[in-house]
């Protein structure tokens, strides 16, 4: 009769998501993981399997439940500019924000660390880099359309360029103990959507 298992693998996998990323991939340790998240090593290599597999569904886990407002920020009903200035200046806001700044994103993080020698990982990277940038495309399609947008502003254009700034305000806001860094680069972006 197999045992049924004495821990909530739930529990278990945002305990890892944490940890990774509190620490990055290479600072974290079978052991530590193992001490972390108090479940034997057996125990974790049969549910979760090896590191780099683990690793994998934590990132799996925070891609499927980070930052739900996004969809329905920019796909909301009405003008969709303030839409667009209103998450940049979250994610500004975010990066700079005392308890939230060291740990950073964990996708931008995994980008840094992992992305250019590990193909799985940089998958869910550019997956994750793609969903940003689709919403971002047609909430400024729909913001030109709208009239909001000069028509001369091309949307796919300035949705990767916001990608770019979103994903280098995590960086910098990460780094820097200079609040009005990333602020002021925001705010001097937004200015291209006038």
């Amino acid at each position: 009769m197999a045992r049924t298992k004495e821990f909530d693998p739930g529990a278990a996998l945002q305990a890892a998501l944490d940890l990774f990323w509190a620490r990055g991939y290479e600072a974290t340790s079978m052991a530590d993981l193992v001490e972390h998240l108090g479940i034997g090593r057996a125990s974790l290599y049969a549910t979760f399997g090896s590191k780099h597999e683990l690793y994998l569904k934590a990132m799996d886990r925070y891609l499927e439940t980070r930052d739900p407002r996004l969809v329905e920020e920019l796909s909301a009903p009405g003008p969709a500019l303030p839409a667009v200035r209103a998450l940049v200046r979250r994610f500004a806001a975010e990066a700079t924000a005392e308890g939230l700044r060291l740990s950073g994103c964990f996708v931008t993080n995994s980008a840094a660390e992992l992305a250019p020698r590990d193909p799985a990982v940089a998958r869910r990277v550019e997956l994750s880099w793609e969903q940003i940038e689709t919403l971002l495309h047609a909430a400024l399609t729909r913001a030109r359309a709208q009239g909001e947008l000069p028509g001369d502003r091309d949307p796919r254009a300035l949705s990767r360029m916001l990608l770019v700034l979103l994903q280098g305000i995590r960086v910098v806001g990460k780094a820097s103990t200079d609040p009005a860094r990333v602020r002021d680069a925001a705010e001097e972006a937004l200015r291209l959507l006038d």
